[in-house]
């Protein structure tokens, strides 16, 4: 910690200085960054309980209101398009107001809404309270990643990264649970009231205890009183009203941080981010919505279908640690491209005749590994890949971009088993978008000439 505090003159304390981001990639991680990690991921833990709760009261609603279960289409894409366009509209305002202000107001957003769809009486106000949610649920995640990207020590970014977005796993199956048995007692209301609680509920102990990013409060003198707070919450009596904080990231003149994202030497790599992103969330998308109903259509049992899923699942929920892990230890965009790359094979391996129920269950398990492990990685290398006064609007834009990919595989998906596609030839053209993705990290990488997850903050 040593390097990171300079003394100036006679009056040693009134001339202390302070590196910011020395300070914090040399801490140790200790209480506060655990903190920050636990609430950022409880926050990503809503989003993927919310996020997936239309499909699991899908059922119900179905036979409530006397529909099909397609005239919900409108509801899940409602619910998907607010997820891309608050992720796009969060970041600039998380470069502008802070990370911290920007998520707890969308924790509030998608809570009120989510808490309001329990009363829609009919398609058309659901999809549009579902809508609503979505911007509050694309807000806050890529504002979760940006945040604890920005306390943790560079030498475990990643790790740290990825461990806060497993919170979406662990939603999105603590929901089917929860759901199943909030359905059966008290219908299916009460599991969109209870989402809607939690996040209102949680709100004020984020405005108590979650941290402004001190990387963020260092950009402007304006900001000193905050940032003093923060330095001596992660260690008491660090600085005081005297302390100088400096930070070469601070912008000479100001700047739209989507011109940032999109000038000159940032644009080939956003374009890239954007790329990997958007083929790989249509790959998951397209499995997370049709895997069982392929694995069923290839002769395998229901019960066998389940499975061969929930092993999809957990394979991303494992794959997404080890390849955060990963991505500390040698090269990220290298990591990145050869786990997609090998996704792309068992894709193309799966498409194959011959496989029994074992071998389907592994490579589906692999595929989860590299393609959902591999998308959470993206969301720690976009939250290394730009310096502090755009990386909330960097990160948020490539989940933005992605979520229409996402959008764009379950469509795809819908219209390959329309056009009686069999079940090899599905998984045979899982292995383009893969080999996309896989092409655009690598190139990325290639172009890039700095240190990726590294500091931009530094000392005089």
């Amino acid at each position: 910690m040593k390097a990171s505090l300079k003394r100036v003159g006679s009056d040693a304390r009134a001339a202390r200085v302070i590196d910011v981001q020395k300070l914090l990639d040399e801490q140790p991680v200790g209480r506060f960054q655990i903190l920050v990690l636990l609430m950022c991921m409880f926050i990503v833990t809503l989003d993927g309980l919310d996020t997936v709760m239309v499909g699991f009261i899908a059922p119900a609603l179905s036979t409530a209101w006397a529909i099909p279960r397609d005239a919900l289409g409108p509801v899940m894409s409602g619910g998907l398009l607010g997820l891309a366009f608050g992720a796009l509209g969060a970041g600039p305002l998380a470069d502008r107001f802070g990370r911290k202000t920007v998520m707890t107001g969308a924790v509030l957003f998608f809570g009120v809404w989510s808490l309001g769809s329990a009363f829609a009486s009919n398609v058309g106000e659901l999809a549009v309270l579902r809508f609503l949610t979505g911007l509050g649920l694309g807000a806050s995640m890529p504002n979760a990643a940006t945040l604890m990207a920005e306390y943790a020590p560079q030498r475990c970014r990643a790790l740290m990264v990825t461990t806060v977005f497993c919170g979406f796993t662990l939603g999105a199956a603590g929901g089917g649970f929860i759901s199943a048995w909030l359905i059966a007692a008290h219908g299916w209301h009460s599991v969109l009231i209870l989402g809607g609680v939690l996040p209102i509920l949680y709100v004020p102990l984020m405005i108590k205890w979650l941290p402004e990013s001190a990387r963020f409060l260092a950009l402007k003198e304006t900001r000193r009183t905050r940032l003093v707070t923060v330095m001596n919450r992660i260690t008491a009596g660090l600085a005081d009203r005297a302390t100088r904080f400096v930070a070469h990231d601070t912008p000479q003149r100001e700047r739209s941080p989507v011109r940032l994202i999109l000038s000159r030497d940032y644009l080939f790599g956003t374009v890239m981010l954007w790329v990997c992103y958007f083929a790989g969330l249509l790959t998951v998308y397209l499995l997370g919505s049709w895997l069982p109903t392929l694995i069923r259509g290839a002769g395998f049992t229901l019960e066998q279908a389940a499975i061969v899923g929930a092993l999809f699942q957990a394979g991303g929920t494992i794959g997404s640690l080890a390849i955060g892990w990963l991505m500390d230890r040698v090269n990220p965009h290298r990591a990145l491209g050869a786990t997609v790359f090998v996704g792309g094979v068992f894709a193309w391996y799966m498409g194959l005749p011959g496989h029994g129920i074992v071998g389907i269950s592994v490579l589906a398990f692999g595929m989860g590994y590299c393609m959902n492990g591999s998308n959470t990685g993206f969301c720690a290398l976009a939250a290394g890949s730009y310096p502090t006064r755009m990386r909330a609007t960097g990160t948020s834009w490539m989940l933005g971009i992605g979520r229409f990919g996402g959008i764009a595989g379950a469509m795809l998906g819908a219209s390959m088993l329309h056009a009686n596609w069999g079940f090899g030839e599905v998984f045979t053209a899982l292995a383009i978008p893969a080999a996309v993705g896989a092409a655009a990290v690598l190139l990325k990488g290639a172009r890039h000439r700095g240190p990726v997850l590294r500091v931009e903050v530094a000392g005089h």
